[in-house]
């Protein structure tokens, strides 16, 4: 669930230009299956531990990538929460501007019904993430590595995609919707200018990168786009989330499933469904940043 996603009173999924884009390059290819989205802002997860079974390692810090087709781009990768955000409950619940108005710093984020806590899982697809795209030669950011006590707060993730001059930032996350509401979908900025944001800049370019990567996610991890989000486009756009609104360079955030249904919780518990989650997202970010 997106780290500044307080439910909002109603979910607006609106016509999008890119929905044709998506259907050309997903919903028509071979392998697209069942879904996920985003949701409870509500109980704390239990506490995760470290996730070094499953969890690709960490790159070392200070080494440069190998050359490769993305040499000299920038991706900034934001795991979604910070598994300690639950012991500063106090810290995170204090009121940020996004803009259009005022928020929380950050949730705790949503759990399967099992305790697998959504700030472990965005971390470990991050870290997945961070090699694969690495391998391909991009400088690769994380907003956090669960290296501080808690946050960042929202408008501190966005702050650093921008100071990054990232070529593309994409936030991960997981849902925590009703039993039954299944498929992943990509949340794009919509055109929302007030106080310190302004999205005009990057509206177009980030809905191509979300239709990139909404198809590619679908290809290879074999889930659909979701049933209750986007109109099964696998794309919604929202003017309510500071990481988008204060962001000055293309951006998404990505729902990769929804942890309170049993089949999805069953999919994002794998570490093998994660690997396929982070190759659909490297490929997705690739395809945009190849042009």
């Amino acid at each position: 669930m997106p780290y500044d996603d307080s439910p909002p009173p109603t979910r607006r999924a609106r016509p999008l230009s890119v929905a044709a884009a998506l259907a050309a390059v997903c919903l028509t290819a071979a392998g697209c299956g069942g879904g996920q989205e985003t949701g409870d802002a509500g109980a704390a997860p239990p506490r995760p531990g470290a996730d070094a079974a499953t969890s690709a390692a960490p790159a070392p810090t200070g080494t440069q990538p190998p050359k490769g087709p993305l040499t000299g781009r920038t991706v900034v990768i934001d795991p979604g929460h910070n598994p300690g955000n639950r012991d500063h409950t106090r810290e995170i619940d204090k009121q940020v501007d996004i803009g259009t108005g005022r928020k929380e710093c950050d949730t705790t984020g949503t759990a399967t019904n099992d305790g697998y806590a959504e700030a472990r899982f965005t971390l470990d697809v991050s870290h997945r993430l961070r090699t694969l795209l690495e391998a391909e030669g991009a400088r690769v950011r994380l907003t956090h590595d669960a290296d501080r006590p808690f946050g960042p707060c929202i408008d501190e993730r966005a702050r650093i995609g921008n100071e990054a001059k990232a070529d593309a930032v994409v936030s991960v996350h997981a849902d925590g919707s009703a039993v039954g509401n299944r498929g992943f979908h990509v949340i794009l900025p919509a055109g929302v200018k007030g106080g310190g944001a302004d999205t005009s800049k990057i509206v177009k370019s980030s809905a191509d990168l979300g239709a990139r990567i909404a198809g590619h996610f679908a290809r290879t991890t074999g889930s659909a786009p979701s049933n209750y989000i986007g109109g099964n486009t696998g794309l919604d756009t929202r003017d309510d989330l500071g990481g988008l609104n204060l962001s000055t360079v293309p951006k998404v955030f990505v729902e990769c499933g929804n942890m309170r249904d049993p089949k999805d919780a069953a999919l994002l518990t794998a570490a093998s469904w994660r690997q396929k989650a982070a190759q659909g997202l490297a490929d997705g970010i690739a395809g945009y940043l190849k042009g």
